[in-house]
């Protein structure tokens, strides 16, 4: 009795089997678990904590000021008497704010630079890429710091800023996805049935790159939040009263002996914060990349 055949792979076939295997890997990685968590518990506070943390971030009390974890203050109050858990918690929002803005902005202008340079190819292609490699010259930190030193210190101004310095990668990457990609079959079958360049660039490559885009926003959010903070660090970023975290490790630092709570609570926030969507990043980049499909 001959051996039954099996079923050739197809690509109606692939497709679900990719598929099932990314979302297993995920469900079998701790990192997806971990860092899931911790964003999700992060954009839960940032929902709905302002309202069940009593307490005015911006109300000051002299009397209170420096005082130590207690019952009436979990996590102690500033050299202004302001509480901390109550500036934590709804700085969580100015986090997330600064983390989409910037990433936002590298995501349109990088993702769609780079796209369309590696679609048109040719002295375009060149030029754009010219000018990439110019800003990648710079560190990415030095460049915001040049932007800002232009626009004036500001959370506004920052999340622009970041925003700015982060799209040489995003370019880079995105172009790389799309010169793979354009030399498939489906794209040069698109083109032979009259499709426009606009449609089959948008409609046909621009989706099958989003893979690599959904990692890089994933790695590059906690980054955006690390050189925010930095910057507000050295006092451009967001400026007082604002409970941006990393306006209030600048407020600490004169403290750190005399109240070292004040720096806890925002560092370990930040550290928190850039822990779990990096853990997320990496279990994303390890299920959608193709060298370790089972398929």
């Amino acid at each position: 009795m001959s051996a039954p055949a099996t079923a050739p792979v197809t690509a109606t076939t692939a497709e679900p089997r990719r598929r099932s295997w990314q979302m297993t890997h995920l469900g079998r990685s701790p990192s997806f678990w971990l860092g899931g968590g911790i964003v999700a518990a992060l954009l839960l506070i940032a929902a709905i904590g302002p309202f069940f943390v009593p307490g005015d971030p911006y109300e000051m009390s002299i009397r209170e000021r420096l005082q130590p974890p207690s019952q009436a203050h979990l996590l102690g109050t500033d050299e202004f008497g302001r509480d901390v858990l109550a500036r934590l918690v709804h700085g969580s929002r100015l986090t997330l704010q600064i983390g989409i803005v910037s990433v936002g902005i590298a995501l349109v202008v990088g993702g769609l630079l780079g796209v369309v340079s590696g679609f048109i190819g040719g002295w375009f292609d060149v030029a754009m890429m010219g000018l990439v490699d110019v800003l990648l010259a710079f560190p990415a930190i030095l460049l915001a710091l040049a932007i800002i030193a232009v626009l004036g210190p500001g959370l506004t101004n920052t999340m622009i800023a970041v925003g700015i310095a982060s799209i040489p990668g995003f370019a880079r990457v995105v172009r790389a996805a799309t010169l793979e990609v354009k030399e498939r079959v489906f794209v040069e079958a698109a083109r032979a049935l009259g499709g426009s360049a606009a449609h089959v660039m948008f409609r046909h490559v621009g989706s099958n790159i989003m893979s690599p885009l959904i990692v890089l926003v994933t790695l590059q959010f906690p980054i955006a939040l690390l050189s925010s903070a930095a910057l507000g660090f050295v006092g451009l970023g967001a400026q007082p009263p604002d409970p941006e975290w990393g306006a209030m490790l600048v407020s600490a630092r004169d403290y750190l002996r005399r109240a070292p709570w004040l720096v806890n609570a925002p560092g370990i926030a930040i550290v928190l914060t850039v822990l779990g969507f990096n853990l997320l990043g990496n279990a994303l980049r390890d299920a959608l990349d193709p060298t370790q499909r089972g398929v």
